[in-house]
């Protein structure tokens, strides 16, 4: 194999440092956008901290049968 091809190039570690700040933003503004979500949710149903309700779907309950 060609050696070159794997060596480092001259400016990797800054691409790598602004693609690592790019994708901390990122992430800022995807959690930012979900506590909005939630603060709207919270006037439909009772006013309460969004950060402090439990993630995901409540556990199912018993099966009825017909």
């Amino acid at each position: 194999m060609d050696d070159k091809a794997n060596r480092p190039k001259k400016g990797d570690g800054e691409r790598k440092d602004r693609l690592a700040e790019a994708l901390r933003a990122n992430l800022q503004r995807r959690k930012a956008q979900a506590r909005s979500r939630r603060v709207g949710d919270a006037g439909n149903h009772h006013a309460r901290d969004p950060d402090d309700r439990p993630e995901g779907l409540p556990a199912a309950g018993k099966m009825h049968k017909d």
